[in-house]
């Protein structure tokens, strides 16, 4: 007797309902609802995603606020000093992670793009923490694997760059970051396209790739935590290093 497959492929029309209008519409509205009383008023922040996006930078693939004060946060409560972020756009991210650093803490944010970092490196100034910040312009990988072992090591990672590179990064990640500390990948619910056997986007791939090598690994205990909200259906994988 043949067994039911353990992943069931999405149907056409499951698909569809997940991508609906009205679903992002209810995610959105909910996810605003709730910003009105977690999420105080943040004209920095307004200007930077404005300013982002007068440099046609894609602003809107950053992180959702609630993602930026949820980020914001975690690093407070476990009294992060060091962070790297790969893959910084435009900067909003990094700013909300900074914000919870002490003074003499550090963001070291990678970006591939000439543009971004400069618009990152606008966007600190205008938030006054450019003594926070650190921007590391090029490739992410050749970036990581040129950072000593011998740096104290990072108390965070936030992963959040090209898909398809994510086992090289999170390898990379586990190097440079202390035992106890969080290593956060973004964007790896992907619609639940994962899930889909048919679906070989490079993206699922690479998230697919991630997830395998994670089993595997014991060094780290990790989760993924799914998410709907303005950014649509998604999520984030949060790794512990024992």
């Amino acid at each position: 007797m043949s067994k039911a497959p353990l992943v069931p492929s999405l149907s056409n029309s499951r698909s569809s309902e997940l991508m609906s209008p009205e679903l992002y519409s209810l995610w959105a509205q909910s996810d605003r609802y709730h910003n009105s009383f977690l999420l105080k008023p943040d004209p920095i922040l307004d200007a930077v995603q404005e300013h982002t996006k007068a440099r046609g930078v894609d602003y809107e693939i950053a992180v959702s606020p609630a993602q930026g004060k949820f980020m914001n946060l975690l690093l407070l409560s476990i009294g992060a000093k060091r962070v790297l972020e790969v893959g910084s756009l435009g900067g909003y991210s990094a700013i909300w992670m900074a914000r919870a650093l002490p003074e003499d803490g550090e963001v070291v944010a990678l970006e591939l793009e000439e543009l971004h970092a400069k618009v990152i490196e606008e966007n600190i100034n205008s938030a006054g923490l450019s003594n926070k910040v650190r921007v590391v312009v090029g490739r992410a990988l050749p970036s990581l694997q040129a950072m000593p072992d011998s740096e104290p090591k990072f108390d965070f990672v936030f992963i959040d760059a090209d898909k398809e590179s994510n086992v090289d990064y999170f390898i990379q990640a586990k190097r440079l970051t202390r035992k106890g500390g969080i290593i956060m990948v973004d964007n790896v619910g992907r619609r639940g396209r994962l899930v889909d056997p048919e679906n070989t986007e490079s993206s699922v791939e690479g998230t697919r790739a991630l997830l395998r090598y994670i089993k595997d690994d014991k060094d780290v205990e990790a989760t993924t935590i799914h998410t709907v909200g303005e950014k649509g259906f998604d999520g984030f994988l949060y790794a512990f290093l024992k």
